[in-house]
C-alpha cells in the first residue's frame, strides 16, 4: 500500500470546498483561510498520544495536565509506553488522581501495545482511515472520535469527517440553516460534497459555531468538541 504523506495543501482545498459547496464557501470567504495545524510536522508515538487522550479524558485541561504531571514524576519520563507504566502499581495511578476507569484504559493499551497490536507511526503512514480506527478503537477508552482527532491533528489526514462531533453536526446545522442538528448518517451523506478535504471542512464547521453565536455570547468559552 502506497505510503501516506502528513497534512495537505489547504489552499487546494479552500479552493476545492468554495467551488464544491457555495453555502459552505460563504462562510469560509466570511472567516479567511485557516492555517495548517504545526503538529502535522512532528512526529509523535501512537501509544504516548493514545495514553494522554485517556487521561484527558472529561478533564478540564489544567487538571489533566496536573495528573499528568503526578504521572510522569512517578514513572521518572515524560512517554507513556507499556514500559514506563509498569514502574506505576494501580494504587500509584489511583494516588496521581488517575480514576479506576482510566486505570484500566491504560494497563489495557500497554498491555496490547505488547502484543503488537498498536501501529507504529511508520506502520499508520501505510494505512488507510479506517484500517486504523479498526486498530485502534479495540482499547478501552478509546472511542472513534479520539482516533479522527489523531488523524486529522497528529497525522493529518485530509479526508476525515468526525459525524458525531457535537461541534461539527452544529457547524453544519448553521450552514444549511436547519431547525436542528443532522443526524450522523444525514451528515456523513452531505460531507460527500467536500471530499476529498473534509477534515478542512471539518475545521471550518467548527468555526463557525463560533462566528455564529448571538454577540453576547461572544466572549462566552467556544462550542466544545464531543468527547470520544
Amino acid at each position: 500500500m502506497a505510503r501516506r504523506s502528513r497534512g495537505f495543501d489547504t489552499e487546494a482545498a479552500f479552493a476545492h470546498l468554495a467551488k464544491r459547496d457555495r453555502k459552505l464557501g460563504k462562510w469560509m470567504e466570511r472567516i479567511g483561510p485557516i492555517a495548517p495545524d504545526v503538529r502535522w510536522r512532528k512526529p509523535f508515538d501512537p501509544v504516548d498520544a493514545l495514553a494522554r487522550a485517556i487521561l484527558y479524558q472529561q478533564l478540564s485541561g489544567k487538571a489533566a495536565a496536573t495528573i499528568v504531571g503526578r504521572v510522569e514524576a512517578a514513572i521518572a519520563s515524560d512517554r507513556f509506553h507499556c514500559d514506563t507504566l509498569a514502574r506505576i502499581d494501580d494504587p500509584g495511578l489511583r494516588a496521581c488522581g488517575v480514576s479506576g476507569n482510566k486505570t484500566l484504559a491504560l494497563r489495557d493499551l500497554a498491555l496490547r501495545e505488547q502484543r503488537g497490536e498498536i501501529p507504529t507511526l511508520q506502520q499508520m503512514a501505510s494505512m488507510d482511515e479506517d484500517a486504523i480506527i479498526a486498530a485502534l478503537v479495540p482499547i478501552r477508552g478509546i472511542g472513534r472520535w479520539t482516533v479522527e482527532m489523531m488523524l486529522m491533528f497528529r497525522l493529518g489526514r485530509p479526508d476525515v469527517l468526525p459525524v458525531d462531533d457535537l461541534g461539527i453536526r452544529k457547524g453544519a446545522q448553521v450552514v444549511d440553516r436547519l431547525e436542528e442538528m443532522p443526524a450522523p448518517k444525514v451528515l456523513l451523506a452531505r460531507g460527500e460534497k467536500w471530499g476529498p478535504y473534509r477534515t478542512y471542512a471539518s475545521l471550518y464547521l467548527w468555526r463557525i459555531v463560533d462566528e455564529a453565536a448571538p454577540a453576547k455570547a461572544k466572549d462566552a468559552k467556544p462550542v466544545k468538541r464531543s468527547q470520544g
